[in-house]
């Protein structure tokens, strides 16, 4: 799916730049899950100390410091992302196979309702504006729009291509990630129409996507390549090198930092944002293969990835790998409290 890009009109960022020193990033913790099947994103819950792990058919619910297991939500086939509403004490989660989302108590995680959307959603999250759940339908091109008071799909929207993260200003302003076109659509929530397209070329395959809502910059997860871009004019503000097979981007607005989680490679790749225009590769730490998306939690500022060791491809074989049984996990890294901002 990623293709190895050729880096020419924008200078890319990778050396030393003046900076206050960033706080290092260490793996402290492994939470083992025991359940069988693939994985996309994670979450954080916004009022208990859980940690929501798409696995398969089921959500796993892990308590976010310790890995010991609080839950499980059943009957989520193919399951990608995990939202929530705390208005309406409701989460939510996008099952790419059933093409739908199922509803859950976000105190009990019993199971509400189930909700149609588009052709297998994948990410999902809260519109602060609209107070909108939006998931990205990547088979139809499309965003489904529910309100989550009523559980109804009330409208959708064609971006034209695959939607892969969506992310809001929480003022009307949404910005989609369009994987097949490279680009970056940007979306009027008040007429809820396309109105801009910014290409993120020469970089290619944007998946993951965050905001920055103090310096209004997007960081577009690209296939080696994290681009920084002029949210409101969709200029391109940097390009740094990241690792292979990035799926995931967190931003933690508190210490300023970047994360890119790059399963190919098996590193997560660290940014110090410097000020609105500046950026500074830290490290590249290694993470495991596979660890391909990433979530954090604003309050810990812990960084969480899923991974799993891999079954090797016989000669001649194509294909995703095999899943050794038994291996799967959440790789927990933290920063040093000793090391200066």
């Amino acid at each position: 799916m990623k293709k190895i890009i050729t880096l020419g009109l924008v200078s890319i960022l990778f050396g030393s730049i003046a900076a206050q020193t960033p706080k290092k990033l260490g793996l402290i913790k492994n939470f083992p899950i025991v359940s069988s099947g693939g994985w996309d994103y994670l979450a954080v819950s916004p009022v208990h100390d859980w940690l929501y792990v798409s696995h398969g058919t089921q959500v796993n619910i892990l308590h976010k410091t310790t890995g010991d297991s609080v839950g499980v939500i059943l009957n989520t086939t193919g399951v990608h992302g995990i939202a929530f509403d705390p208005a309406n004490k409701k989460g939510f989660t996008s099952n790419g196979r059933l093409n739908n989302v199922t509803v859950f108590d976000i105190n009990t995680n019993e199971i509400l309702a189930q909700i149609p959307t588009g052709i297998n959603p994948d990410a999902i999250f809260l519109e602060p504006f609209s107070k909108k759940i939006i998931t990205c339908n990547g088979r139809s091109k499309t965003l489904s729009i529910i309100d989550p008071a009523t559980n109804q799909l009330v409208d959708s929207i064609f971006v034209g291509g695959k939607p892969e993260t969506a992310v809001s200003d929480g003022a009307g302003n949404l910005w989609v990630n369009v994987e097949d076109k490279h680009e970056i659509v940007r979306i009027n929530l008040r007429t809820l129409q396309v109105t801009h397209h910014y290409s993120l070329a020469p970089a290619e395959s944007p998946t993951g996507l965050a905001y920055d809502p103090k310096t209004k910059r997007l960081f577009a997860g690209c296939d080696k390549t994290l681009v920084v871009v002029d949210a409101l004019e969709g200029n391109i503000i940097a390009q740094l090198l990241i690792g292979e097979g990035c799926d995931g981007v967190a931003f933690d607005p508190a210490l300023r930092m970047i994360y890119t989680s790059n399963g190919a490679a098996g590193t997560l790749s660290i940014i110090q944002q410097i000020d609105a225009n500046k950026y500074q590769l830290v490290d590249n730490l290694p993470s495991q293969k596979s660890a391909k998306t990433i979530t954090l939690d604003p309050v810990t500022h812990w960084v969480y990835l899923p991974a799993a060791e891999l079954e090797p491809l016989a000669p001649g074989e194509t294909g995703r790998p095999k899943v050794k049984p038994g291996t799967f996990q959440i790789l927990v890294f933290a920063p040093d409290k000793s090391a200066s901002k």
